[in-house]
């Protein structure tokens, strides 16, 4: 066995619910993770175990820096190392492994064999080529000899750096074609080595054996072909480097896998472990993916456009007279605003299996831990609106928010604050599915508003608020802007009031996706507050991070992370932990939270629940009272102006095509939208730059760290008492 690593790591066994100390061997020519009880009995050959590794993903835990799994055939292995530095060389030395084994078995699916005209077109290509790149170096010298300024010379000879590492990669290209023509059209005096040859008997012929492809006066005529070896020859057993991590060198095993034989006698036809020692996960848990660990495409990252881009490019418009102007004295609400949500006709349960294609192109760009800024998602997973508007499901349960500042005393006003908190994160998936919403575009805006249930002080023709985010809304409803403030970092920044009840909420948040193999981490950084301006208390409110788990199946969401509740002036504060499902048991969508009083570190409240279910509070009595059933309490349908009456830059109108096709499960239609105006966004951002033009803000403005709301419910209030 031609080992590439071999050491300790634990394993997670069902028998034993635990983890077990193994002897694990990886063989890279195998393709092969077998382990043993103990290092001895590897010696003696009394295998427990192997995961065949070809065709397996791999993933990890975000919140775990010593586990990973290794998903394949249609089982999840878990592993766990001793610290987070021995699992990076275990799957660095893995992802080699299964790389080589999956394109090899890629490409003899395939079963392509290019003909001596595809070889003979390329290597004419190669050569007309590198022609060019050695004109071009004729003309860098001439141009280096005229320049008179240092630092154009400088720019020049960086150039000629680069075409002449150009032009050697060309050479070694147009030998390693010559040879692996020769492997389909033998001919005298060209080595064609023989597939059937063990690797260590396998030899490389001398330069002179290789055919010349071009003059001798145009470039040298002995062509570097060091790398040949690991091509034609032999593919060595990668060498571990000085972590003992995996294949030394950034190419070893890439180049032309599928021309090296791989032994197969020894390689079970699945993965399989002991009968007493069953530790793959069950089926059903397989399916539904709920460890936070899962799963990658081998064939690693390839060049990627970015999805998000330099964005819309518009000037700052008075915002209140542009919808004042639509809006006439005469119309009314119902005739303004509607509360239809483009995700209300969404199948439930629906599944990817037909697009899982495109997902595994996908995956074949990232790498586990890869910030998935710039990683081109498929159209047919997005969910039909943009993430400001999902952003305003914050407030699905508005007569929550605004019962805050009802409160008589400080510790009640707390503990309605956790309530609404913790009631503000079912409503944004109306399915079990998990689609991804739109990334807005820089200068994007979001307005809505709701009006509260049972609002019998509100009179049918109430007279209407002229100022706030939403122009013509009660003085009893809630309302709420979203803008797009930033690309780099795509930071969101929102704002909701009410004006009758005295209490707004500012906020902003930045996403930051990390890939972690079958799930993708979202960390929002960023923070609210939730401002009760009766009473002059503030409280800073921190967000979860967000998971799409099973992203090759039916994806789901769960939330994970440690969140606070403060404030300053009366000292209270909450401590919230949203607890992500581990594998080996444990529920999902797991909710806890402290309520602290001032200066104590005793809690005088806990609560324990689903944060998309029923959740439980026990005081000092120790009796568990429902705090608050999200399955039971009513979600508010926010009203949105009618599309005709927006704005270009308000999220559903400037949206509007990409929505409608993916209604009509037009995906490419829909594709070809999103392109046409993520282009129009590069080209006002080429534009801006050319011209040294910064972007200006529609709505908020940068105060330190945190993005506000240019024209607050407490700065309008301060003035008017002036």
């Amino acid at each position: 066995m031609a080992s590439i690593m071999e050491g300790p790591l634990s394993k997670w066994t069902n028998v034993m619910k635990g983890w077990q100390y193994r002897w694990f061997v990886l063989d890279y020519n195998a393709g092969l993770l077998s382990y043993y009880t103990s290092k001895d009995k590897m010696m003696r050959g009394s295998r427990r175990g192997c995961v065949r590794l070809r065709g397996a993903v791999i993933g990890i835990d975000d919140e775990d820096d010593s586990t990973f799994t290794i998903t394949v055939d249609q089982k999840t292995f878990h592993f766990q190392a001793r610290d987070a530095d021995e699992r990076e060389k275990w799957i660095h030395a893995l992802e080699g492994t299964i790389l080589r084994h999956t394109l090899q078995h890629r490409e003899a699916e395939t079963r392509f064999v290019p003909s001596v005209q595809d070889f003979d077109k390329k290597l004419s290509e190669a050569d007309a080529y590198l022609q060019i790149l050695i004109d071009q170096l004729k003309l860098f010298d001439e141009k280096i000899k005229d320049c008179k300024e240092d630092e154009s010379r400088r720019k020049i000879e960086n150039l000629k750096e680069t075409t002449c590492s150009m032009v050697e990669s060309i050479k070694h290209c147009i030998v390693l074609l010559q040879i692996a023509k020769s492997t389909i059209n033998p001919v005298d005096g060209i080595y064609q080595p023989p597939l059937d040859t063990p690797e260590d008997n396998t030899t490389m012929p001398t330069q002179t054996t290789l055919p010349t492809v071009c003059k001798s006066d145009q470039r040298p005529s002995t062509l570097p072909v060091g790398p040949v070896v690991t091509v034609m020859g032999s593919l060595q057993t990668p060498t571990p480097n000085s972590t003992g991590s995996g294949p030394s060198g950034p190419s070893s095993g890439v180049t032309s896998p599928a021309l090296i034989p791989i032994p197969s006698h020894s390689v079970p036809d699945f993965s399989y472990s002991s009968s007493e020692d069953e530790f793959y996960d069950a089926d059903e848990f397989y399916q539904s993916s709920t460890s936070p660990k899962h799963c990658i495409d081998p064939l690693g990252p390839s060049a990627a456009s970015p999805l998000n881009n330099e964005q819309t490019a518009l000037k700052r418009p008075n915002t209140t007279e542009s919808l004042d102007s639509s809006m006439s004295n005469g119309t009314t609400d119902a005739e303004l605003f509607d509360s239809h949500d483009d995700r209300d006709d969404d199948p439930e349960g629906e599944s990817v299996e037909e697009h899982k294609s495109v997902i595994m192109h996908l995956l074949s760009q990232v790498r586990l831990g890869m910030d998935l800024t710039k990683v081109v998602l498929p159209t047919f997973i997005l969910e039909r609106r943009s993430l400001l508007e999902m952003y305003a499901d914050f407030f699905a349960h508005p007569d929550l928010f605004v019962s805050i500042a009802d409160q008589p005393e400080p510790r009640e006003r707390m503990v309605q604050v956790v309530r609404w908190y913790l009631s503000a994160f079912h409503a944004g998936r109306k399915g079990s599915v998990a689609k991804k919403p739109y990334n807005p575009i820089l200068g994007e805006v979001f307005y809505c508003h709701w009006d509260l249930p049972n609002d019998t002080e509100t009179p049918p023709h109430a007279e209407t608020v002229s100022e706030g985010p939403v122009p013509l809304c009660s003085a009893n409803s809630v309302s709420f802007v979203a803008e797009q403030v930033s690309h780099h970092p795509p930071i969101s920044a929102f704002y909701a009031e009410c004006l009758s009840k005295k209490i707004q909420f500012n906020a902003h948040i930045w996403t930051k996706s990390k890939f972690l193999g079958m799930s993708i981490g979202v960390h929002n950084i960023g923070q609210g507050c939730v401002s009760c301006l009766e009473h002059d208390e503030h409280y800073i409110v921190t967000f979860p991070n967000g998971y799409g788990r099973s992203i090759l199946t039916v994806p789901w969401v769960e939330l994970g992370g440690e969140c606070n509740i403060s404030c300053s002036k009366s000292g209270y504060s909450a401590n919230i932990v949203f607890h992500t499902k581990p594998f080996y048991g444990g529920k999902k969508h797991r909710v806890t939270a402290e309520i602290f009083p001032p200066n104590d570190k005793k809690s005088f409240c806990s609560i324990e629940g689903e944060w998309n279910g029923v959740m439980y509070a026990k005081g000092a009595t120790g009796e568990n009272t429902v705090f608050i059933d999200t399955k039971r309490i009513g979600i508010i349908k926010k009203k949105v102006r009618k599309l005709e009456d927006q704005l270009d830059y308000e999220s559903r109108r400037l949206w509007r095509d990409v929505t409608m096709n993916l209604k009509l499960k037009d995906i490419d239609a829909a594709t070809e939208a999103k392109h046409r105006l993520e282009e129009k966004q590069r080209a006002e951002a080429r534009e801006r730059k050319e011209k040294e033009q910064q972007w200006e803000t529609r709505l908020f403005h940068e105060d330190g760290e945190c993005w506000v709301y240019d024209e607050p419910l407490l700065k309008r209030l301060a003035s008017q008492r002036q």
